[in-house]
């Protein structure tokens, strides 16, 4: 399949050069896809998509376009690469376009080591129904759970090749195995919701379906009665699920794009301390079986493990080639494209530094506050860092939970906010995102 993409891509670079281009570079992808949704114990949609998707980006000097298409035949690539040289000599010239150098580009890499394709049997849409019943049964059998809105189980698998103009050429692939559930517990007014969600590269690797499913269950049974939290000034603990949304906003700011506008609440801040002194945020995107690991990135750069904050200082930012010209830095490798679209910076496998107290210890220690288990909406604002998001989760008294709470609202500023987090010790290894829960002091807290 991979020597099917190569051919496609230098397909692609062939016609962009006869049509004038510059330079270019080329992406072809191809995946397929099985999911299965179950409710009230009856199979509710199954649905299987196959395809394969070719992007096409030129440059005339420094100006640029970019193009995809489903339709591999070589009028179609034709085509796209004569549209493309259009398009791109009447876009507006960006001085800080351009492919990698080739002494930049990545000439080796390990997939073995990254270990991020399951040749296991695709499973059947039969395997992927049991899975969802399971984990719709598991749910149900929670006490005070009184329907499964609903259950499933998912596969992937997509292989991607990329070549460009420069003598880049490299591909990969991966594959994913997911299962899901939301269950309600309650009835009428009283109702509250809650799900559980796991997901592998590897299907051996993901958990039994029940596990799921009965976690969904426990998590909405244990909303039941939910109330206003008091209004004030309290310490906040965010759940290891949602914790990760919380250095999200950091990760976000220190993205090139935001930095390159102006638009980042961090803009000044490289070299300053960001998080308490003994955190780090730890880039590393060789983990192997984790689904944001990858050996080079959309420009074809080598991928390297970094340190985005050490020691509680910023030491850099997230770029891709065009935002560390425009910076006058070095690109951390970070570029991510799809076939429609130029590349642009983004992150692959974070981890925060773990405390060493579990959310337990952490809870009895806050005494009076807030532990927040679910978010929803968000204002944040990018330039400022004024943060202000609904939530809903237990309130927690004498440093024990006291009763679920929903329809309350958390503000505070992501810059002070950061500098007060206690992390736990409970950040899940498998995922992508490797944060604990977090102990924030001093947010204001609106319920009733």
């Amino acid at each position: 399949m991979t020597d099917r993409l190569a051919q496609l891509t230098e397909r692609l670079l062939a016609a962009a050069t006869r049509a004038g281009a510059d330079a270019a570079d080329a992406l072809a992808v191809e995946g397929r896809s099985v999911s299965v949704d179950v409710r009230a114990g009856k199979l509710e949609q199954a649905e299987r998509a196959e395809g394969i998707e070719i992007g096409l980006r030129v440059l005339i000097g420094h100006r640029q376009a970019c193009v995809s298409a489903s339709d591999i035949s070589d009028r179609t690539i034709g085509e796209m690469a004569e549209r493309a040289v259009a398009m791109a000599r009447e876009a507006p010239e960006d001085p800080f376009a351009g492919l990698a150098d080739p002494d930049q580009i990545a000439t080796v890499w390990d997939l073995a080591r990254l270990d991020l394709f399951d040749h296991a049997p695709e499973p059947d849409p039969a395997a992927l129904e049991d899975d969802a019943r399971r984990a719709e049964a598991a749910a149900l059998a929670v006490k005070g759970v009184t329907q499964c809105q609903s259950a499933s189980a998912s596969y992937t698998a997509r292989h991607l090749h990329l070549a460009a103009t420069n003598g880049f050429s490299g591909g990969y692939g991966r594959t994913g195995r997911a299962i899901s559930a939301v269950a309600i517990a309650g009835e009428g007014l009283g109702m509250e919701r809650d799900w559980a969600a796991e997901s592998r590269v590897y299907q051996s690797d993901l958990p039994d379906p029940e596990e799921i499913g009965a976690l969904a269950g426990q998590r909405a049974a244990a909303r039941l009665g939910a109330r206003k939290p008091p209004t004030g000034a309290f310490p906040v603990l965010f759940d290891e699920r949602v914790a990760a949304g919380l250095i999200g906003h950091l990760l976000a700011a220190v993205n090139g794009s935001a930095v390159a506008r102006g638009a980042s609440w961090l803009r000044d801040a490289l070299g300053q301390q960001v998080l308490p002194r003994g955190l780090s945020i730890f880039e590393n995107p060789h983990r192997p079986r984790i689904s944001g690991s990858r050996p080079f990135d959309a420009e074809g750069l080598p991928t390297e493990p970094r340190d985005i904050v050490r020691d509680g200082i910023l030491m850099g930012w997230t770029l891709d080639l065009a935002t560390a010209r425009k910076l006058g830095m070095k690109s951390t490798a970070s570029a991510t494209r799809g076939t429609s679209s130029p590349p642009a910076p983004s992150v692959s496998n974070i981890a925060l530094t773990q405390g060493d107290k579990t959310p337990e210890l952490l809870m009895e220690e806050m005494g009076t506050g807030l532990l927040v288990t679910s978010m929803m909406g968000s204002a944040i604002n990018p330039t400022t860092g004024d943060y202000s998001r609904g939530a809903s989760g237990f309130w927690v008294e004498n440093g024990r939970i006291a009763y679920p709470v929903n329809e309350c609202t958390l503000a505070g500023n992501l810059r002070e906010m950061l500098m007060r987090i206690t992390p736990a010790n409970d950040a899940r290894p498998h995922v992508s995102h490797v944060v604990p829960s977090l102990l924030v002091e001093g947010l204001t807290v609106a319920g009733a």
